[in-house]
């Protein structure tokens, strides 16, 4: 297959894009998930006139005709129902967040106000009718509109659902996920390493990029590069929506990841992009069953192909909006290292408005650009890049 450029990777990979369904989830569990429900206000909000201060509540006439001292003939708490009424030079003394009886227009704050025993005085201010009460419905009525299906769902908007009553949400659900890392120089982190081994980062590397979307991988398995042991694990989690392997997929004697594959029924979506770091990663898709990304070992090279690739397909399915493409200035000068699309890491200087590039030593470096907030791209056909150039870039 011949070697495409990202774009077009990219376009072809979102193409094939189907999203998991949807699931109810707990209120409390649905920070950052897209909603796949409209979401429609139970009653008025506010629900009825509600004192926006603490003071007094009286009729606004009595104000108008000359009126500056009142009786108060009732206390009204938030969450408490009166129903007196008022006569001419009466009030209520009124507490924030409680309803205001339809006898009351407007409520005076207790900083414009003098209390002695059961009587207020008014001192003299401007006055006009339902000041500081907040009218019933005037945030919305009911039956109306609360959130638009495929909103994602913010603290804010945890809120408001909280209020219209909805203790369970129906979501866009999240894909299952399984990784296979690759690798007889890979040992886990809490293994001993000799020293012509390495300690499985990747695999954490992928898990915590997963969970900054809510996703907690199914299964998660190390295989040696061996090409029956491979046949078997990646058999057993082509039924999960999502598998995701590191490693064996460039051209090596133990790159067994794309033969493997084939064999396996896995239909190729693109294998090889015209990336730096990231060549090798190949797409594929098993019929009625998972989408498979193959990544490079090379930390780097994982970091940027999940970022780019990987991030992309999970957002489209589950309804997120696609990581925008900003552009700044570079503060330092590049080298073009290759012929191709080059990314690599870089730090927002948000005070300068800039960016500038972070060290490091190819893709293999295990830092993986640790202090940059965002992926740069130098493409392939700008040559050496000078301080100044416009960039795009992906914030991290």
């Amino acid at each position: 297959m011949e070697i495409i450029s990202y774009t077009q990777a990219l376009e072809i990979l979102l193409a094939n894009t189907t999203n998991f369904g949807t699931e109810t989830v707990d209120l409390d569990d649905s920070i950052n998930r897209v909603l796949a429900e409209n979401i429609f206000a139970d009653r008025d909000y506010p629900p009825f006139n509600r004192s926006a201060m603490d003071g007094i509540a009286l009729n606004i006439t009595d104000i108008q005709n000359g009126i500056t001292q009142f009786i108060i003939i009732e206390t009204i708490y938030a969450g408490q129902a009166c129903d007196l009424q008022l006569n001419v030079g009466q009030c209520f003394k009124i507490m924030t967040g409680a309803a205001v009886p339809s006898c009351a227009t407007i409520v005076i704050r207790v900083e414009d106000i003098a209390i002695n025993q059961q009587i207020a005085s008014v001192q003299q201010i401007d006055v006009k009718l339902y000041q500081n009460i907040a009218l019933q419905g005037q945030d919305i009525k009911h039956g109306d509109l609360a959130i638009a299906i495929g909103s994602k769902i913010t603290p804010s908007i945890i809120g408001l659902l909280a209020t219209v009553g909805k203790s369970q949400v129906l979501v866009n659900k999240l894909p299952t996920v399984a990784i296979i890392t690759t690798g007889g120089e890979v040992k886990m982190v809490d293994e001993k390493v000799s020293e012509v081994q390495i300690r499985n980062s990747n695999l954490h590397l992928i898990k915590a990029l997963l969970m900054q979307n809510n996703i907690k991988p199914l299964f998660c398995q190390h295989i040696i590069d061996d090409e029956k042991l491979l046949k078997i694990g990646i058999k057993n989690y082509l039924g999960v929506d999502i598998l995701i392997i590191c490693g064996g997929v460039s051209a090596g004697d133990a790159d067994y990841v794309p033969a493997v594959l084939n064999d396996l029924g896995v239909k190729k979506i693109f294998h090889k992009v015209a990336i730096k770091p990231g060549k090798p990663i190949l797409c594929g898709k098993k019929e009625n069953g998972a989408i498979v990304f193959a990544l490079p070992g090379n930390p780097f090279s994982c970091l940027v192909t999940y970022k780019i690739f990987i991030e992309a397909y999970i957002y489209k399915a589950v309804g997120l909006p696609q990581n925008i493409v900003k552009t700044l200035p570079i503060n330092n000068n590049r080298i073009k290292k290759s012929k191709f699309d080059e990314f690599f890491p870089v730090i927002i200087d948000y005070e300068n408005n800039n960016i500038n590039s972070v060290a490091i030593n190819g893709s293999g470096d295990i830092r993986l650009g640790m202090q940059a907030n965002a992926l740069a791209l130098h493409e392939t056909t700008t040559s050496d890049i000078f301080k100044g150039k416009i960039l795009s870039y992906w914030e991290m």
